[in-house]
């Protein structure tokens, strides 16, 4: 079925939004006042004519059959992906009521479309599995991997001395240093080639000014990087489930090497982090038929978003393989075999004390783990003195949420759901709480993104 069949609802739309602002812009696009010759085909293509600040409107195309998901076009000079005008054109799609009707699409959206799909056909590799760069000189990669061992073992030590050399002075000079001591330390972890030690390190710097109690938290989190640290340096000994969890957390993650699962894969939540360099995007899925939650993991060079982007609450139809590691839960995906549809599914819910449990259960096979996908059944969001929880309809038991999950609009959009009635919400489950995703509300209704 293509997605001209089904359309997508305004919730599905603006969750593609690279950020807050594209979000509010493309609200504002979403009308029929600023476009002009708008349409779309049976085969998932949607097109219109925006008028701009200019003289000549911008050509907004977007392709929604596309089986890795979205792809768009337009002839403005924004650098986000998807700009305001195709957040917005898609808006108008999803609405239904005749301002973007069926038609035959113009040259230039047609010239587009067909050649991203003819070059997308190109690469597709014979047989469906491709291989991975360099594949055909393993000795030469064996010998790269060696040399980046290498230096993330000298990393390592340095940041073995370095830790000893804090605890001996006294954790009052790390609230003296400021974020200076830290940001050399990180530096120096990312000429070692170790990206996980690097954020873990700059994360250290926050937690002096963090308010009363921060030695104890700041302690906590130096026992976790030192083991870390001594995981990496006795590798060799550990079950080669916990090495690769290691590895990974270092940074030095290996390809996806699980058996393919094909499954129809719901889009639980997309959410984005970024930092001056780098923009990551986490889209979490559920398989229908596996009921396994896994992760799936983009990236952007700073100030751009990343390619992949699923629209929350529907379902592709693909093979997931698995990385490595013992708890680990990123996947990649592999073959594709149809655009991402509408679909009822909707994960099983767990009571507020099972969550807490599951969180606990991973921390034996990653005891680096912040937080685990969970969905609740039947809970209630309430106000708990100056924060807020989400209580079990049913059991005396609650979960409280995030510092970082109070401070969203998403917590309003939450109890708007609600109404003081249960609810079923998927999030993350850490030692911090709870922060919330994506939320439906009881019995048959759609998926509401909260981030």
């Amino acid at each position: 079925m293509t997605q001209q069949g089904v359309r997508w609802t305004a919730d599905q739309v603006l969750a593609l939004a690279p950020d807050t602002a594209s979000r509010k812009a493309g609200s504002k696009l979403g009308a029929a006042g600023p476009w002009s010759e708008a349409g779309s085909s049976d085969e998932g293509t949607v097109w219109g004519l925006c008028k701009g600040s200019g003289s000549k409107p911008y050509q907004t195309v977007v392709d929604v059959a596309d089986v890795a998901g979205p792809a768009y076009k337009c002839s403005c000079p924004s650098r986000k992906f998807p700009c305001k005008h195709a957040l917005g054109l898609l808006l108008l799609w999803a609405e239904g009521d005749g301002a973007v009707p069926t038609a035959q699409a113009p040259d230039w959206a047609e010239q587009w479309t067909e050649g991203r799909r003819k070059r997308a056909q190109e690469k597709r590799p014979a047989g469906g599995a491709g291989s991975s760069p360099g594949s055909g000189d393993p000795e030469a990669a064996r010998r790269r991997a060696e040399r980046r061992a290498e230096r993330v073992t000298a990393g390592a030590t340095e940041l073995e001395q370095r830790l000893a050399d804090l605890l001996r002075g006294g954790l009052a000079s790390a609230e003296q240093a400021g974020y200076g001591l830290w940001e050399e330390t990180a530096a120096r972890m990312v000429d070692a080639q170790a990206p996980g030690l690097a954020a873990r390190v700059r994360e250290l710097g926050a937690i002096p000014a963090s308010g009363p109690g921060w030695p104890v938290r700041l302690l906590e989190e130096l026992a976790l990087l030192h083991l870390l640290d001594q995981g990496w340096l006795r590798r060799e000994r550990l079950p080669d489930g916990l090495a690769a969890t290691v590895r990974s957390r270092i940074g030095v993650a290996g390809p996806a090497d699980g058996p393919p699962v094909h499954d129809r894969w719901l889009v639980l939540a997309q959410y984005d982090t970024a930092d001056t360099k780098l923009t990551t995007r986490r889209i979490w899925l559920y398989g229908a038929a596996s009921d396994r939650t896994c992760l799936l993991l983009s990236y952007g060079a700073a100030g751009r978003a990343p390619e992949l982007a699923l629209p929350v609450g529907l379902a592709l139809d693909a093979e997931a393989c698995a990385h490595p590691g013992a708890g680990q839960l990123r996947v990649s995906l592999g073959e594709r075999f149809g655009p991402p549809a509408p679909a009822a599914i909707r994960p099983p819910g767990v009571t507020t004390a099972q969550a807490v449990a599951r969180y606990g259960e991973a921390l034996r096979d990653d005891p680096w783990l912040d937080a685990v996908p969970v969905t609740l059944g039947r809970v209630v969001p309430t106000p708990d003195g100056d924060s807020w929880q989400l209580a079990d309809a049913d059991e005396d038991a609650a979960l409280p949420l995030t510092p970082a999950a109070r401070a969203r609009p998403g917590l309003w959009r939450l109890a708007a759901l609600s109404g003081g009635a249960p609810v079923t919400v998927f999030g993350e489950c850490g030692h911090r709480g709870f922060t919330p995703l994506t939320a439906w509300p009881e019995g048959a209704g759609e998926a509401v993104a909260l981030c």
